[in-house]
């Protein structure tokens, strides 16, 4: 019987396959670098899958649309067995129809010269838009990933945008800091990354982020250790490790002379993997969420990075972790960037 149980399960397989409903996958700043790297690993099934057809709805500005049309082609020309149709579009009312999963990766880039005000007020004014479209054309259980910066300001805006939508769909992508977290402990403890659990990135997905390896696990040689004990070099985890954490993003533009295009879409697919399947026991990941109800004392009406774990498509915030001085001055002052930017923003989304 053993022999036939390969051949049974991809019988199942491609029944289910083909029976699923595809979902609808939106993607905004589709002709852009991050998608580029992206829109593969979703058609393949890497995020969502191995079983599940998939309809990618590819939204942009209108004077993308021409370098849209060569995306659509790669893909088509991928041949990919699960992907069902692709839509390039440049308007909402398309783009957030019946959508499951929205990945909002298109924003306002900073150009140089520009205060970080007027990036706020071009964003809050994208955001709205889209968050409204979300209001009126995406089912109500749709799951939003907000990656464009600011990002945890642009998700808050598009939440307040789509009211009927409920709060804790919404999400921001602080995965990326994370996972770089996680390969700076596990490069210094010479273990491969997933070796390396439980790293926190707490607030804002910015310079003022804070990279904490307080409860994190390194598993050495089949143990589990703290890795303040793993790694051995307080002085390096409190200073060095935490602004490499920070300032990557800059370091690879600086190198590359553009953004984090491949690691960021990698991120992306970590994070709505989780939401769709869930953490493993006794795992948890970081993402930025509602901070309502949090045990932090964190102010309440932000997008906040948090440590979660994902059930059931369903977010929980890990409370009761012990925070000690150093993490509580770190922790409060990326929450006060994230409560200025927050009020800036709203200052204009009223106007």
């Amino acid at each position: 019987i053993g022999l036939f149980l390969p051949l049974f399960h991809s019988l199942i397989r491609t029944a289910k396959s083909g029976t699923a409903e595809p979902i609808r996958v939106v993607v905004t700043g589709a002709a852009g670098q991050i998608a580029y790297s992206l829109l593969y690993s979703i058609a393949k099934g890497d995020v969502f899958g191995k079983d599940q057809p998939i309809i990618l709805v590819l939204l942009d500005i209108p004077p993308m649309l021409p370098v849209l049309d060569g995306v659509v082609m790669e893909l088509q020309d991928c041949a990919l067995p699960l992907l069902r149709e692709v839509i390039p579009t440049d308007k909402v009312e398309v783009g957030f129809k019946d959508i499951d999963a929205a990945i909002l990766v298109g924003s306002m880039p900073r150009k140089e010269g520009m205060e970080r005000k007027d990036l706020l007020k071009a964003n809050v004014a994208i955001f709205k838009t889209q968050g409204a479209a979300l209001d009126k054309y995406a089912k109500k259980t749709v799951k939003v990933l907000v990656v464009g910066n600011p990002a945890n300001t642009n998700c808050l805006i598009a939440s307040k945008s789509a009211p009927s939508i409920p709060k804790e769909n919404f999400s921001c992508l602080t995965r990326l800091d994370h996972n770089r977290a996680s390969s700076q402990v596990a490069m210094r403890c010479g273990v491969s990354s997933d070796k390396v659990k439980n790293v926190i990135i707490w607030g804002n997905h910015s310079s003022t982020q804070y990279p904490d390896v307080h409860h994190a696990k390194v598993n050495v040689h089949g143990t589990e250790t703290p890795a303040y004990d793993a790694v051995k070099d307080e002085t390096w985890l409190r200073g060095d490790f935490i602004s490499t954490v920070q300032l990557r993003g800059a370091a690879v533009i600086k190198a590359r002379k553009l953004s984090s295009a491949m690691s960021a879409a990698k991120a992306i697919c970590d994070h709505m993997r989780d939401i769709w399947f869930g953490t493993k026991e006794g795992e948890f990941i970081s993402m930025g969420v509602y901070a309502t109800g949090n045990s932090y004392g964190i102010p309440e009406d932000l997008i906040y990075s948090f440590p979660v774990e994902i059930k059931n498509k369903t977010w929980k915030m890990v409370d009761g972790l012990p925070i000690n001085d150093f993490s509580r001055a770190k922790m409060d002052a990326t929450a006060a960037e994230l409560v200025e930017e927050r009020d800036t923003a709203l200052d204009f989304l009223s106007q």
